[in-house]
């Protein structure tokens, strides 16, 4: 996997749209008068990799592995205890999977082939999701975690969207745009405690973004992978 061919494998769209979210989160870097270097790597690394999920490109998985060790450590500066669980214990190994998943079933060298989902894979997942946010809700009331009812949340949209990546289907596009929606609200609020972190909201307005174009792309995908 080569970043630099993954990059310019890029439609002109793609690249406008990813060099206009790099510019943008490294504008706001600059202007911040209490610059977070973390935060912003997270954010260059995290938007790097939505653009090339939503080409189908395996490489994509393998940055969101990197984001969600740094977006861990983020969240655990901030008590947010059930961010750091979510993505360090949950959404890095499930795009470790996902990078074994797409790899094993390509449609070409930088594109997975899109996969559908059956009624059977609804209901594990549905299943699946419910078990996996009880179980958390009570990890996360347990240490305390700010904000609990929007952490729990964040909780089912990310392990949705993380398991539907896998699956190689559309939708996980849709779920973690929910998760970024999420994921504004509770920056919002930790930014009321601590202005830095108005960059974080930048960051998922960014990423909300970049999955919302993800579903169209990976439907378009399927589409031409399918011969319609």
């Amino acid at each position: 996997m080569n970043i630099i061919q993954s990059i310019k494998n890029l439609n002109k769209y793609e690249l406008l749209l990813w060099m206009c979210s790099v510019l943008l989160l490294t504008i706001t870097f600059i202007i911040n008068p209490n610059k977070d270097l973390l935060n912003f790597i997270a954010t260059i690394v995290g938007v790097t990799s939505l653009i090339l999920n939503a080409k189908g490109d395996a490489l994509g998985q393998v940055l969101m592995v990197i984001f969600s060790i740094l977006y861990g450590i983020i969240s655990f500066k901030f008590r947010y205890y059930g961010e750091m669980i979510t993505y360090v214990g949950m959404t890095g190994p499930i795009a470790a999977l996902s990078v074994v998943t797409w790899l094993r079933n390509p449609y070409s060298e930088r594109e997975v082939k899109v996969s559908h989902m059956n009624l059977k894979k609804w209901v594990l997942l549905t299943l699946s999701t419910i078990a996996v946010t009880w179980l958390f809700y009570y990890i996360l009331r347990y240490f305390d975690t700010p904000n609990l009812f929007f952490s729990t949340i964040s909780i089912t949209t990310s392990f949705a969207a993380a398991t539907l990546t896998m699956l190689r289907s559309p939708y996980y596009a849709v779920f973690y745009s929910l998760n970024d929606i999420i994921l504004i609200i509770l920056w919002v609020l930790a930014t009321l405690e601590t202005p830095s972190y108005y960059t974080m909201i930048l960051c998922f307005v960014v990423f909300l973004i970049n999955d919302i174009y993800g579903y169209y792309s990976w439907r378009k995908m399927r589409k031409r992978q399918e011969g319609w």
